[in-house]
C-alpha cells in the first residue's frame, strides 16, 4: 500500500506516535512564521522559555497586519519584535516587504518541508508541497524551541482535478466550489491532498490561493504534489536548489474522494456571512456594488493584479463604487510597477493600498451602512471587515474587476472579454534588503518593551470542583472575530489586561464585566455555544483573554481544530454535548458544577456536569490526547513544559 504526500511528509518528520488515522502525532516542524496580530504574543511566550535562541531550522517575524500606526502601540510592537528576532534568531520581515503568506511563499517555502505559522492561512505553503499548518501562537513558540507539534494523524481527503480553467474562471473559483462541497464544519482532522492530470495546468500562486483558503473547511492543511510547476517556480525565485519532487504513490490510499473538472468550474462567490455560502456568479448577478477591494494572501500575486490591470485597461471605475487594491508583496508591487499594470490601475481610478493584511482583518477600508463589498480575500463573518451590517461577498479578481466596471457584480464569464495571457517572468535576483537575518548585527540590540507590552498571563491549575454561571450562551458558527475583535482593537493584543475587556464586545459587551465580577467571588465561567464554535482566525487571544477573565470551560456542540488547541494551551476546558438536547435545555446565568474535575479529567472518559439551577447532569465529551488532558491538568502548555525545556 503506497503513501500519498500527506504521509510521505508526516512520516518523514514523525517524533511521537504512529500514522494511523485518528491517533495522536508530534512531527517534527522545520519552519515557523509569526505575523505582528499574534507574533508579539508569540515572543513573549517565547521568552518564558529561558533560551538563548530558536532551535528549529528557520523562524521568521512578519510586521503585515497592524501597519496602520494609529498611537504609539502597534509602532512599539513592531520595535519590540525587531529586537527580540535579533536576540533570539529570527529573520524580520520589515512592513512594507508584504503579507506573510506571499512573501514566505516567494522566500522561504520548500517542498517536503513542515510549516506552523500562528495564522490560520499557513496552509498556503501547501501549494509548495509543504504541510504548512496554522496553530496559536504558543505552539509556534513551542516550535521555535524543538518542541514536537502534536496533532491528530488526520484523514486525508484526494481533490481530483481533471481539465483546464477556461478564461476568466480562476483557481478563486476552484477553492469557492470545494467549499460549496464541503462547508465550513465538519472537517476536523483531515487534510485536503490535490491530485490529477489537472495539477499540471495550475500555477504556483493558483495552487497557493486554493489551499489558503482550504483554511475554511476546517482541514488541518491542504497541499499539492511538488512537480516540473513548482520546480520552475523556484528556479525563477532563485531558489532552485530547494526543489525536490514529492509525488504520491501510484497505489497511495486516500479516505474519500471529490473530483473536479476544471473546464466546468464557474465563476462563483461566497455570500454574507460565511465562506461556506457559496453560489454561482451567474445566480446573483446585477446586485448593486458600493466597495471592491482586490489583494490579501488569497489574491494578490503578480498575475492576479496583471489581469486585473488589463481588464480595467483605459476604463473608469464605476463612479457609484470604490476600488482599492493591495499587491501582495513588495516584490509583486515592484513588478506591476515595471510593466505598466501599476500605471494602468491608477489611470482607471483604483485606489493603491499598502502590502499588507489591511482590509481583510478590517485594519482599514470598511464599507458604508449596508454597503455591499466584493472582495478577494478569504473571510466574509459579520462584521470582520469593521461595519457591523456591511454585506461582503468573496470573489475571484477578475470577477472583481469587470463589477468594478459595470458597478454591479458581473459575471465575468459573460463580457464577451479576450483571454489575458499572463507574462512569463523570467529568474531574477530577489531584493531581500527588507529582510533583517540576525546575523546582520555588528552588536545586538537589548530586547525592547513598550508601556503597552505585558508578561503572558499566567493560567491556573485545574482545581477540583468547577462552580459558576453560564456567562454566555451563543448560537452555531461562532467564529475567533466574535470572541476577540480584531480592525482596532488589535493593538492591544501586548496588553492582555486591556484587551479583555473587549471580549465578545459585538455579541455582548457586558460579558467581561460579568466575568470579572464572578471571577473576583471565586467562581468559575462558562461559556455555551452551538456548531463549529471558534472558526476563523488561529488567534490565541480567543482563549487568552477568556481564561484570563476566568472562563474555565468551554461546553459546545463542537469546537473548530485550531481553537480547540488553543483552549487545552491555556487552560479551558473544551466540551462537546453528546446530546444537542443538553445544549438545548441550558440558560444564560444557569449554575453549572464540575466535581472532581482532576480526577475526570485524568480518567480520561467523558466529564459529568451537573446543572445546579435545573437540577439536571449530562456527560459532556472530552476530546483531547493525554498530552492535553495532562496540560488542562497543569492549567496549560506553559506551565506543563517549561520545566522539562533545560
Amino acid at each position: 500500500m503506497g503513501n500519498n504526500v500527506t504521509y510521505k511528509i508526516l512520516k518523514a518528520h514523525l517524533m511521537e506516535g504512529s500514522l494511523i488515522e485518528g491517533d495522536p502525532i508530534g512531527i517534527h516542524i522545520d519552519q515557523t512564521l509569526t505575523q505582528d496580530a499574534t507574533g508579539t504574543m508569540a515572543y513573549l511566550q517565547f521568552e518564558t522559555l529561558g533560551l538563548d535562541k530558536v532551535r528549529n531550522e528557520l523562524a521568521v517575524s512578519y510586521i503585515d497586519h497592524n501597519t496602520t500606526q494609529i498611537g504609539f502601540e502597534n509602532a512599539d510592537d513592531h520595535k519590540y519584535l525587531q529586537s527580540v528576532a535579533a536576540r533570539k534568531g529570527v529573520v524580520l520581515s520589515r512592513p512594507g516587504n508584504g503579507i506573510c503568506h506571499q512573501v514566505h511563499l516567494e522566500r522561504f517555502g520548500a517542498p517536503g518541508k513542515t510549516s506552523l505559522g500562528s495564522d490560520s492561512h499557513t496552509p498556503t505553503g501547501g501549494g509548495l508541497g509543504m504541510i504548512a499548518i496554522g496553530a496559536g501562537g504558543l505552539d509556534v513558540a513551542l516550535a521555535m524551541a524543538g518542541v514536537p507539534y502534536s496533532i491528530v494523524c488526520p484523514k486525508v481527503i484526494e481533490i481530483r482535478l481533471s481539465g483546464k480553467l477556461r478564461p476568466f474562471c480562476t483557481a478563486k473559483d476552484v477553492i469557492l466550489t470545494v467549499l460549496k462541497r464541503f462547508g465550513v464544519k465538519g472537517n476536523v482532522n483531515s487534510v485536503f491532498e490535490y491530485t490529477g492530470s489537472g495539477i499540471a495546468s495550475l500555477s504556483i500562486p493558483e495552487r497557493a490561493t486554493i489551499c489558503n483558503m482550504g483554511t475554511e473547511c476546517g482541514v488541518t492543511t491542504s497541499v499539492f504534489p511538488s512537480d516540473s510547476v513548482t520546480k520552475a517556480f523556484l528556479e525563477k525565485q532563485s531558489r532552485g536548489e530547494c526543489y525536490r519532487e514529492i509525488r504520491p504513490d501510484d497505489d497511495a490510499v486516500y479516505d474519500d474522494l471529490f473530483e473536479i473538472d476544471l473546464s466546468k468550474v464557474v465563476p462563483m462567490a461566497a455570500c454574507p456571512h460565511s465562506p461556506g455560502n457559496v453560489v454561482p456568479v451567474s445566480e446573483i448577478a446585477g446586485m448593486k456594488v458600493d466597495q471592491i477591494l482586490i489583494g490579501s494572501c488569497t489574491n494578490s500575486s503578480y498575475a492576479d493584479l496583471y489581469k486585473t490591470s488589463r481588464i480595467l485597461e483605459n476604463k473608469t471605475v464605476n463612479k457609484c463604487l470604490s476600488l482599492g487594491i493591495a499587491p501582495g508583496s513588495r516584490d509583486v508591487l515592484a513588478a506591476i510597477a515595471a510593466d505598466g499594470s501599476l500605471g494602468r490601475l491608477i489611470k482607471c481610478g483604483a485606489r493603491i493600498l499598502e502590502s499588507a493584511c489591511g482590509f481583510c482583518i478590517g485594519n482599514g477600508c470598511s464599507p458604508s451602512s449596508k454597503g455591499v463589498s466584493l472582495r478577494t480575500n478569504n473571510r466574509n463573518f459579520e462584521g470582520r471587515s469593521g461595519t457591523k451590517d456591511a454585506q461582503v461577498y468573496l470573489v475571484s479578481p477578475e470577477t472583481a474587476a469587470v463589477s468594478a466596471i459595470t458597478g454591479v457584480l458581473t459575471d465575468p464569464t459573460a463580457c464577451g472579454l479576450e483571454d489575458i495571457a499572463v507574462p512569463e517572468r523570467g529568474k531574477r535576483k530577489y531584493d531581500d534588503s527588507m529582510l533583517i537575518f540576525p546575523d546582520s548585527y555588528a552588536e545586538k540590540p537589548e530586547i525592547f518593551r513598550g508601556p503597552n507590552i505585558g508578561n503572558p498571563p499566567q493560567s491556573p491549575a485545574l482545581d477540583s470542583k468547577l462552580e459558576g454561571p453560564v456567562c454566555i450562551k451563543l448560537g452555531d458558527k461562532i467564529t475567533t472575530d466574535h470572541i476577540m475583535p480584531a480592525g482596532q482593537r488589535l493593538k492591544y493584543r501586548s496588553n492582555i489586561p486591556l484587551y479583555s475587556t473587549f471580549v465578545f464586545e459585538g455579541v455582548d459587551p457586558s460579558f467581561s464585566k460579568r466575568c470579572i465580577e464572578n471571577k473576583n467571588a471565586g467562581k468559575a465561567d462558562f461559556i455555551v455555544a452551538g456548531l463549529s464554535y471558534g472558526q476563523g482566525s488561529s488567534r490565541e487571544h480567543a482563549a487568552i483573554c477568556p481564561m484570563y477573565l476566568g472562563v474555565r470551560a468551554v461546553l459546545a456542540l463542537s469546537i473548530e481544530r485550531i481553537h480547540q488547541a488553543n483552549l487545552c494551551n491555556f487552560g479551558i476546558l473544551p466540551l462537546t454535548f453528546k446530546n444537542k438536547a443538553d445544549y438545548d435545555n441550558i440558560t444564560q446565568s444557569d449554575v453549572l458544577s464540575i466535581d472532581d474535575a482532576v480526577k475526570q479529567v485524568e480518567n480520561g472518559g467523558d466529564i459529568l456536569v451537573r446543572n445546579l439551577t435545573k437540577g439536571t447532569q449530562f456527560s459532556m465529551a472530552l476530546e483531547a490526547s493525554d498530552l492535553q488532558r495532562d496540560m488542562l491538568i497543569c492549567g496549560g502548555r506553559l506551565n506543563q513544559i517549561r520545566q522539562n525545556l533545560h
